[in-house]
């Protein structure tokens, strides 16, 4: 058996920019890259057709978006600009750390998250008092290009870990989304059954 957890809500709070389209603007001019009048529209337009639940990156849709204006930029500069935008102030939930050491007892452990911002779960858990080091393998939707509650994503996190879905148990607290591992025939903990702090009990259950 293996164990996955979902990033934000689950393992960590982490605070997000209050506007992002404000904050990627800012993140942008400050690498001299041009942002268009009608910034805001662009921003929320839809530039990319992608299948249900196939994530588009977030440096894709804003680079998508800059090109519908006749934008140009040099080398990864938006790409850069996103990174920079999300840097977020970073609270551990009480538990986590119990939940995911008890997890490492029992068998591999990865984070499965939804996120199209490159490098922010990683940033995020580095940040956070749970030891990176735990974790067996991440995989965000951003590098899978599938979103919870997709069976692609769990099967990716599965593969990671070396494991057949029917033996992950993924945790989290977003019973439609992360609830999306049964699909794959794994099975799913959620934090509006199980409290964080009884994670490990509950996993005595599931895996013994």
């Amino acid at each position: 058996m293996a164990v996955s957890f979902d990033c934000f809500g689950t393992l960590v709070t982490a605070e997000r920019p209050p506007d992002p389209a404000s904050a990627i603007a800012s993140e942008l001019e400050a690498r001299d890259v041009a942002v268009p009048a009608d910034w805001d529209e662009a921003f929320v337009e839809r530039h990319v057709r992608a299948p249900e639940h196939a994530e588009v990156p977030l440096p894709a849709h804003v680079g998508r978006a800059l090109a519908s204006r006749d934008v140009e930029w040099a080398d990864n500069a938006v790409r850069r600009a996103v990174v920079a935008a999300f840097d977020p102030v970073v609270e551990t939930r009480p538990g986590a750390v119990a939940a995911v050491a008890a997890a490492g007892e029992r068998g591999p452990v990865a984070v499965c998250s939804n996120c199209g911002v490159p490098e922010l779960v990683s940033k995020a858990l580095l940040r956070s008092t749970v030891d990176r080091s735990a974790f067996d393998a991440i995989v965000t939707s951003a590098a899978c290009g599938f979103r919870k509650p997709a069976s692609e994503i769990f099967e990716a996190t599965a593969e990671a870990l070396d494991v057949p879905p029917s033996s992950l148990v993924h945790v989290g607290d977003d019973p439609e989304t992360d609830g999306g591992i049964t699909n794959a025939g794994g099975t799913a903990i959620s934090l509006e059954e199980t409290a964080l702090p009884a994670v490990p009990d509950r996993l005595d259950e599931v895996i013994g």
